[in-house]
């Protein structure tokens, strides 16, 4: 249970979770942004698994694309709520 809590407070605070807000930022399309953030995410898990799908962890690339995905939908509303303010 601390592993998973482990990898998805790393993901918040990592690359998935900080890039996938900003990224969402620069479009009002939240599938749009969505789509960006889980990119971010699983880029971010091959680059730490140094492109060898042999050693990726799926518990870790499940969560890396779920946190990714959530922030870009988050970076995305913050986007539309402050446009519309």
């Amino acid at each position: 249970m601390l592993n998973l809590l482990g990898t998805i407070g790393a993901n918040v605070l990592g690359l998935p979770g900080i890039l996938g807000v900003a990224l969402g930022m620069m479009t009002r399309n939240w599938m749009l942004g969505m789509a960006i953030g889980a990119t971010v995410g699983a880029i971010e898990t091959l680059v730490f698994a140094e492109f060898q799908l042999a050693q990726v962890n799926m518990l870790e690339l499940l969560v890396s694309l779920l946190v990714g995905a959530a922030a870009g939908v988050l970076g995305s509303a913050i986007r539309i709520k402050g446009t519309t303010v």
